[in-house]
């Protein structure tokens, strides 16, 4: 059999987001000492967890809580963890900080758990190699279930979303990551489970399953999101036949599971009763005078908070500031496909499309009316990033007969826009961690005040990460856009 360059999509993906993982250290997601802890205290039998002075606490080793030394001083870089030890794990401080009251779904941290070991670094980093597995995984799966026609929402719906915020999450070590896989694959997963008749029916369910689990065990409010998205498909898809009614039986009993699992999660209780801690995002300085002066205000300012997840806040714990370049171009690639693809609608996309939108705009303008906050605190991009793929897909959703095609000069910009966002986002999170924000240059071997020990180099890692990005996105973009245009066959 011809070897056909498509299949190398699936490694150049893997090494794409491999070189985010080790493009920061550990403790470079939100809430790190939070995650960490929960993670190390779900391993069965571990020794670096100890029982605290009562069951709101827990013993760990110091590292753990301190990882995130840098946090909050872009000019410093990771070199303050070397006062930590890594390959001693022995708990020595106590925590509250940590899953033990059931605040969060506990598949992510039991699942994540299992790679636990006596060094902390390693550990990690097999945590986060094994999201970008799962990631390209499920999505290698997909690209071959799904009906041909399908595999261009699939590309297009993850591209034009994940740069630069979702390509940090998805191979972090916070729950937020798993949040986005499992939202955005298993909408597509049940749009080929209703369209299939053949036995990859049975396959795109058991995928649509795992990834509403993986949803749904992550974050209480990408639980709900989950719903939102079986929602979603229900309404594109609905017939009034018998075989609807049979097949509408598992994403009913998923979204019950789903449901559960958002209405006992203590997080989502938090945000729906309103923050009263302080703010931990993005600062502001505005203070409204009344409840409709401040609900104004979000209104008014609530795009401030979607462009977070192209560049437009930090990476990491907000600290990381992207330069403009990444926030215009992964902005125009989505603003331009999501503008192509209402060029070709039905009334049942445009009522989901409405419908995601709007929640988008109700779900953060609520939360921030509970806590009165503006936009700018608390409610941070990672959250609605779930809502934000799942719009991204629908939007460049094809009906029956009603495709959307794009002209090769057309392709080769949009290619080009997102391979400069990546590469510069990831240029600008190594440099951060490397050297800190005080030191400039393309060079970022030069001055390293923190590295992970072996041979492999920042510079090295960059250049592989942003190389495997485009050539995987090139190989893709081609596969789903030549011919220029197809039709979807059994789409409503």
């Amino acid at each position: 059999m011809r070897l056909r360059v498509i299949y190398l999509a699936p490694l150049l993906v893997f090494v794409a987001l491999s070189a985010w993982a080790f493009a920061s250290p550990v403790g470079s997601s939100p809430d790190d000492e939070y995650h960490l802890t929960s993670i190390w205290c779900e391993a069965a039998g571990s020794s670096t967890c100890l029982p605290g002075s009562d069951s709101t606490t827990r013993v760990v080793p110091a590292a753990l809580l301190n990882a995130h030394c840098f946090a909050y001083q872009p000019e410093a870089s990771a070199g303050c963890q070397s006062k930590y030890t890594w390959t001693d794990p022995t708990p020595t401080e106590l925590t509250n900080l940590g899953n033990f009251q059931g605040a969060y779904p506990p598949a992510y941290y039991w699942t994540m758990s299992a790679f636990v070991g006596p060094e902390i670094v390693k550990s990690a980093l097999m945590m986060r190699l094994a999201s970008v597995a799962i990631f390209v995984a499920m999505t290698t799966a997909l690209f071959v279930l799904l009906p041909e026609p399908r595999r261009k929402t699939l590309v297009w719906g993850w591209l034009i979303t994940t740069v630069p915020l979702g390509l940090f999450l998805i191979p972090s070590n916070n729950p937020s990551g798993w949040a986005v896989v499992g939202v955005g694959s298993a909408w597509l997963a049940l749009v080929g489970y209703f369209e299939r008749t053949d036995k990859a029916r049975l396959l795109l369910g058991a995928i649509f399953a795992l990834a509403v689990l993986m949803a749904a065990g992550s974050r209480g409010d990408a639980a709900l999101f989950s719903v939102v998205a079986i929602g979603v498909v229900m309404l594109l898809k609905f017939a009034r036949t018998k075989e609807f009614a049979l097949l509408s039986i598992l994403p009913l009993l998923a979204a019950a599971f789903a449901l559960g699992i958002f209405a006992t999660s203590g997080q989502v209780g938090t945000g729906v009763a309103g923050f009263d801690h302080p703010a931990s995002a993005a600062p502001s300085t505005v203070q409204a005078t009344s409840t409709g002066a401040l609900l104004a205000y979000n209104l008014l300012k609530l795009p401030y908070l979607w462009t977070g997840v192209f560049g437009g806040w930090g990476l990491g714990w907000l600290d990381t500031e992207l330069p403009s370049i990444v926030l215009w171009a992964s902005s125009a690639v989505f603003i331009a496909l999501g503008f192509l693809g209402l060029s070709r609608v039905s009334w049942r996309k445009v009522a989901a499309v409405a419908g995601v939108g709007a929640l988008l705009i109700a779900i953060p303008v609520y939360v921030l009316g509970q806590s009165h906050e503006p936009v700018g605190a608390q409610v941070q991009p990672r959250y609605l990033l779930p809502l934000v793929v799942l719009l991204g897909g629908l939007l460049v959703f094809e009906t029956r007969a009603r495709t959307f095609a794009l002209g090769r000069v057309q392709i080769v910009t949009l290619v080009a826009a997102l391979a400069v966002s990546n590469l510069v986002a990831l240029h600008t999170n190594i440099r951060r961690y490397v050297t800190g924000t005080d030191v400039a240059g393309l060079n970022l071997d030069a001055r390293v005040e923190w590295w992970w020990s072996g041979p492999v180099t920042p510079m090295m890692v960059w250049l592989a990460g942003s190389l495997a990005f485009v050539c995987a996105i090139a190989i893709l973009i081609r596969e789903v856009a030549w011919p220029l245009s197809s039709v979807v066959r059994g789409a409503s």
